[in-house]
């Protein structure tokens, strides 16, 4: 059961998400109920409008937690500034980049804080829209772009809105996980929109070696993916074990400190290898046990 104070929170996050879009119509088009029950819900009625179902859906969407935890306090580490001013560029000047770096420096938390708050920025998960049809409809959900019906249609439609908007930005996590054919429309899309929208594409070196490897190959379409992409790969970890330990240990320690953590950050290194995905859940459950 969704109580009502949960509600208030979560209709509270989505009027902070709706400065974001222009319309009401497109931000109920993202969270995935339509304009009426967007309406009633904005001015207040909290019962009788969407089944508890579509309460936790806007839950997820908008990010606001089920359970009465502590809020968690994000820390602006060295991955979280260098990150956050690369998208700033992307955004500001529409172009693009990848960045890949070993996983759990925090590249998905600061991608979803930039997303928050910046507008006309959408965070897309490719381990979940692995297709060609299922990446593009996701990224014009983001949008708020109609994104059912014919996929011609949902295709020319987003090019369409996303050269209206000023600076859009569309952001590619674990981009690696994609299959051929959804490499290749972000080639095309990419072509369509050359100037018009900036792109970020993250990845572990995972995401490198299939790039880099597809390229050896000489495979249709990577070589000029990557050329489109800046032909580099950005990192911010440090090369050599003592260094990226020393990396490692700072952003655990300043996470640690932000959000109370009880062990110190040598213990937490220990527990977690650097992780701050890990260091996370450490937190987490030292808080359920006090």
């Amino acid at each position: 059961m969704i109580t009502d104070t949960l509600k208030e929170h979560i209709v509270a996050a989505m009027l902070e998400a709706r400065n974001h879009f222009n319309s009401d119509a497109k931000h109920a088009r993202v969270l995935g109920i339509n304009s009426a029950q967007y309406s009633r819900i904005k001015k207040g009625e909290l019962t009788g409008v969407l089944a508890d179902a579509n309460w936790i859906s806007l839950a997820r969407i908008l990010n606001v937690s089920l359970n009465n935890t502590v809020q968690w306090t994000t820390v602006k580490t060295e991955t979280y500034n260098y990150i956050y001013s690369q998208l700033q560029a992307c955004q500001n000047r529409s172009i693009s980049a990848i960045f890949c770096d070993i996983a759990g420096i925090g590249k998905t938390h600061t991608a979803k804080c930039y997303v928050r708050e910046n507008k006309n920025a959408v965070y897309i998960d490719c381990s979940q829209v692995k297709s060609k049809q299922k990446l593009i409809r996701k990224i014009a959900r983001e949008f708020g772009v109609t994104y059912t019906g014919r996929y011609a249609d949902v295709y020319e439609d987003l090019i369409f809105y996303l050269k209206q908007l000023p600076n859009p930005i569309i952001i590619l996590d674990e981009a690696g996980d994609l299959d051929y054919a959804a490499f290749l429309e972000l080639k095309a899309l990419w072509n369509a929109l050359e100037y018009a929208c900036g792109w970020y594409m993250m990845g572990a070196d995972g995401l490198k070696q299939k790039i880099t490897r597809q390229k050896d190959l000489k495979k249709v379409g990577y070589t000029e993916i990557f050329d489109r992409y800046g032909n580099d790969y950005k990192k911010v970890s440090p090369e050599g074990k003592d260094a990226l330990k020393d990396f490692l240990l700072s952003q655990i320690a300043q996470v640690a400190q932000a959000n109370n953590s009880k062990s110190t950050p040598l213990e937490m290194y220990a527990r977690t290898k650097g992780s701050l995905r890990k260091v996370r859940t450490e937190i987490e459950k030292q808080r359920l046990a006090a």
